[in-house]
């Protein structure tokens, strides 16, 4: 992926365990210890690439080791403007 110029950034999670959930309802901000919702799957990290187009992105998702014993899910990125 890196040497076709599509990788942008990849890197492995901590295991759930280690994370922090934050929600903020009104004026008040809520940290609970582990994930924000208690599932059997879990995402082990991430890969971002830029392609074209969905299938570009079905191509590099099959090349991905862990396609071959467990799954890779692919999700477009939302584009979001920064504040003015």
């Amino acid at each position: 992926m890196a040497d076709a110029g599509v990788l942008i950034d990849c890197a492995p999670l901590q295991p759930v365990s280690a994370s922090t959930t934050v929600r903020v309802r009104g004026a008040e901000t809520l940290l609970t210890d582990g994930p924000a919702a208690e599932i059997k799957e879990q995402f082990g990290g991430f890969t971002l690439i830029e392609c074209a187009d969905l299938d570009e992105a079905l191509k590099w998702a099959a090349r991905i080791p862990t396609a071959h014993d467990g799954s890779v899910e692919v999700r477009p990125v939302v584009q979001v403007e920064a504040p003015r």
